[in-house]
């Protein structure tokens, strides 16, 4: 008779072990680069997953949640109301959504345009809500790719510093779609690099001391340059149906 293979664990169970392992990760990483776990926020992004899963992810621990297309987060905030989730939007975020994005999350990662900033400054002011934003960056240069240039953010300082009820608390980037961990390394040291080059400058409301950088396949690359934000999804639902 043929061995019967082991059956899968329940769906929160597997996630409760894909999140250990995950945490593990961050903190082997921040222990090579000398840094202390507690300087990195995980941030579960639950964009490919229906909201009874994400569910099960806040119940196994983790609170802190992302999503790419704002009606994906809006659809998920109101299923999960009952939770105490700290909202991130990480996608790109038109204009005309920003009204009811606003109120949902505790930060923009994909501030990529003085149009917009501009935008979520005046909902700001209407519903009398700060907003902390951060600046994305395409710091690899690809045309696909939304943010601003590197070249054109330290320019653009003086003018967010006008903005009221805006927050900008650091940089976000994603790492080439091209080029592997040798040149994901490059990009976030490169994104590190123009935070240290702009911080000195920063206007009253700029602070950057967040970098949003690292995804399921490169965060311990991002740790290690430094992130202080990473943002992981596939990792965390692995074996989940």
């Amino acid at each position: 008779m043929a061995c019967m293979s082991p059956s899968q664990p329940p769906p929160a169970e597997r996630i409760r072990q894909n999140l250990a392992q995950v945490r593990e990760r961050v903190a082997a990483a921040t222990r090579r680069a000398g840094r202390e776990a507690n300087e990195v926020t995980l941030v579960g992004v639950t964009k490919y997953v229906e909201p009874p899963v994400a569910r099960l992810l806040v119940e196994a621990g983790l609170t802190q949640l992302a999503e790419s297309r704002p009606q994906e987060l809006w659809n998920k905030a109101t299923a999960l109301a009952d939770l105490n989730i700290t909202w991130h939007l990480i996608g790109h975020l038109q204009r005309n959504k920003v009204r009811r994005t606003l109120p949902l999350v505790t930060c923009i990662h994909s501030a990529d345009s003085l149009r917009l900033l501009e935008e979520i400054s005046r909902e700001g002011v209407a519903q009398n809500r700060n907003t902390d934003v951060l600046l994305e960056i395409n710091i690899s240069g690809e045309a696909a790719k939304h943010g601003l240039a590197p070249s054109e953010v330290g320019s653009l300082l003086p003018r967010i510093a006008e903005l009221p009820q805006l927050c900008v608390r650091g940089l976000m980037s994603m790492a080439s779609l091209e080029g592997g961990p040798e040149e994901a390394r490059r990009n976030f040291a490169a994104l590190r690099e123009l935070r240290e080059k702009l911080g000195p400058d920063c206007p009253a409301n700029v602070a950057l001391r967040e970098l949003s950088m690292g995804m399921s396949g490169d965060f311990e690359i991002a740790i290690e340059q430094g992130a202080t934000i990473v943002r992981v999804g596939s990792a965390l639902f692995e074996g989940v149906p």
